[in-house]
């Protein structure tokens, strides 16, 4: 009995271990859009690839802001591997020094990485 306590016990710490090396944690604000939040490791590396790779901001007439959709004549990126298995399923966009993270199927700025 003590043994089965044991490996339930281990089973549930190292579970508990994987769920906090997550890349993202998904929440729904009041007004019911995700809210991505970004663990401060790999906001950094965002942030380094963008100035590594010198990606060009793109330049849109309306600001684009968390929540909002991206206007139709701008391009989504896709999401680098090194992002993060968990960013997969966005698309990004650089603009005024800022990436913003965009659910594609809505065009939605989830989150902006500063």
């Amino acid at each position: 009995m003590k043994k089965l306590m044991l490996t339930c016990a281990t089973a549930a710490l190292i579970s508990t271990g994987a769920m906090a090396q997550s890349t993202v944690v998904t929440t729904t604000t009041g007004t019911g859009h995700a809210a991505v939040q970004i663990e401060p490791e790999y906001r950094a590396r965002i942030r380094t690839y963008v100035t590594e790779h010198k990606i060009r901001p793109m330049e849109s007439r309306e600001k684009i802001v968390v929540g909002e959709p991206v206007p139709r004549e701008v391009e989504l990126e896709a999401v680098p591997a090194d992002w993060g298995p968990s960013l997969a399923k966005y698309r990004y966009v650089y603009s005024g020094e800022r990436v913003m993270l965009v659910d594609p199927s809505t065009r939605t700025v989830v989150q902006e990485i500063d």
